[in-house]
């Protein structure tokens, strides 16, 4: 089955789908996104992605293209005709075309991009079962992380340092030496007494959607956590270190740079939750 697109209103092959030169997501990086993962058909925490998407919007005063049911049911339809049943669905939305000016144009119409692809849980479980590997970057973004924008040039050089060093992700360190979030995660230690930490949302990171349902599994788990930032020594002295995201959802680390975390294997409490959460996406 060839892959389908939604551009603006119109559902084309994949192959052939883009958008005019003057778009000020091209532009300008003028624009937002949310990416949603599709289990057994379903998607999961839509209406979390959908809300983040909307604020997402508000806070950068973009339009919205059409209403929220309407994008709903194009959703749908983008994943019925790419046959998705486990995958993904990408969202994209710019302030729209408008002849090149930094300031908002007066009369662009958003424009709205959706594709949808099949992926594997295969991949995502092995590395569960491996552990993966994280390196610690300097956190050189802008002062308004908690919008999902699609300029995402210091997140893409994060994670390319990355994958130079051979590992699976980079965690951002601010200038005051605390961790702030992975280049496309959320970031959590385990410490000595099994404590769950993970950074308090704010502007400085993404409210991630994995995230808020893994707290909310933690708040009737009755698992102990705290919501505060934490030092890049207090990372490499866990006793765990995971991370949250919507397409790696639970994911065991066992080294950061070169110190290794525990003894080396994914930790336990990383490992049940992992479990505990890939039954809340089943159910």
């Amino acid at each position: 089955m060839s892959r389908i697109a939604y551009v603006n209103g119109q559902y084309v092959p994949h192959k052939d789908a883009s958008v005019h030169i003057e778009d000020r997501g091209y532009q300008f990086a003028d624009g937002v996104y949310e990416v949603i993962p599709i289990i057994a058909g379903k998607m999961i925490d839509a209406d979390g992605h959908l809300d983040r998407l909307w604020r997402s919007m508000n806070e950068l005063r973009i339009e919205e293209p059409m209403k929220r049911r309407p994008m709903e049911l194009v959703m749908r339809e983008v994943l019925r005709k790419n046959g998705v049943e486990t995958g993904l669905i990408y969202m994209q939305v710019t302030r729209g075309v408008a002849p090149r000016d930094h300031p908002f144009p007066a009369d662009a119409f958003p424009s709205l991009v959706m594709t949808a692809k099949k992926t594997s849980l295969e991949k995502s479980a092995r590395k569960a079962e491996e552990g993966v590997a994280v390196v610690t970057v300097p956190d050189i973004r802008w002062q308004r992380c908690d919008i999902k924008s699609v300029s995402l040039l210091p997140n893409i050089l994060a994670k390319q340092e990355a994958v130079e060093k051979g590992a699976y992700e980079a965690f951002q360190v601010d200038e005051d030496g605390m961790v702030t979030e992975g280049s496309s995660t959320n970031a959590w230690i385990v410490d000595q007494d099994g404590t769950l930490i993970t950074r308090p949302t704010n502007n400085s990171i993404l409210a991630g959607i994995t995230r808020a349902a893994l707290l909310d599994l933690l708040e009737k788990n009755k698992i102990k956590f705290e919501l505060r930032s934490f030092s890049k020594e207090e990372l490499l002295n866990a006793r765990e270190v995971f991370l949250t995201s919507s397409s790696s959802y639970v994911q065991p680390v066992i080294k950061v740079d070169d110190v290794v975390i525990g003894n080396g294997n994914p930790g336990s409490i990383a490992t049940n939750l992992r479990t505990v959460f890939k039954e809340y996406m089943e159910n």
